[in-house]
């Protein structure tokens, strides 16, 4: 399975306007041409970051997928609104799964090929959102997910393998089990039209909480964590604060 990370720098006020238009236009259209729309969120630490996480079985379904969209009428009918309310939509990271290091149950039930396999979306509008699919009165689920990248030095060989059995196991002791974890794809990008980050190698785990300040007592794990990966990984984490938006499959 190979996953994109994408953070996208949006003029000032405008990330609102952005996800009104993604969740009218850009869920089920995606979905109709294969490719899989794993959550999509707002930053809570950056009011003009919209961070979203697509995925496709292979890099050959990646390109077939992405020419289909961005060749399809959906995208071409709104994609002027869309970059209307962009600065910079190139940080994005290709990245396929690797085990977390936790047995079944332990952290959740996502299976380590394919760690967010939801493709359940609440439906647009008030009539949507009844029954099971039910959101607060906020229209926004009420958990966060944690996301944290590290850069791996080249010379560190193993680096899933020694969070998966070192590092791992303490954070979920901590309260803060990992529930995915990825790390960079090294294929050639099959979609040149959309640029990705290359000649760095990250590693990258989620944590999720059910509310917000649960995801703020998280010091002492992520204390561990620095404590654990010194001289594994180069320089500060970049970790972000996600809140799942109001039609996003993460929840």
């Amino acid at each position: 399975m190979i996953y994109e990370l994408r953070r996208y720098t949006l003029h000032p006020g405008r990330r609102d306007t952005l996800i009104e238009l993604f969740e009218r236009e850009f869920v089920e259209s995606q979905e109709a041409a294969g490719i899989g729309l794993a959550g999509h969120f707002r930053d809570l630490d950056a009011p003009d970051i919209f961070c979203w996480m697509r995925k496709f079985p292979d890099m050959e379904a990646r390109r077939v997928a992405l020419a289909a969209f961005y060749g399809g009428p959906v995208w071409k009918a709104h994609r002027t609104a869309a970059n209307a309310t962009m600065i910079d939509s190139d940080d994005v990271l290709l990245l396929h799964p690797v085990p977390t290091g936790l047995a079944a149950g332990d952290s959740s039930t996502f299976p380590a090929d394919d760690p967010f396999p939801g493709t359940a979306f609440p439906l647009a509008g008030p009539a949507g959102l009844t029954g099971s699919g039910a959101l607060p009165e906020s229209g926004l689920p009420t958990s966060v997910y944690v996301a944290t990248v590290h850069h791996v030095p080249e010379g560190v060989a193993g680096f899933p393998a020694f969070f998966a059995e070192r590092v791992s196991p303490a954070l979920a002791g901590a309260g803060m089990p990992p529930i995915a974890c990825f790390e960079t794809e090294h294929a050639v990008n099959t979609y040149p039209a959309l640029p990705v980050r290359t000649g760095e190698n990250v590693f990258v785990w989620f944590a999720r909480f059910e509310r917000e300040e649960d995801a703020g007592k998280a010091h002492e794990a992520l204390e561990m964590e620095a404590a654990l990966l010194e001289g594994q990984v180069a320089g500060a984490p970049q970790r972000f604060r996600l809140s799942p938006a109001a039609r996003s499959a993460l929840r």
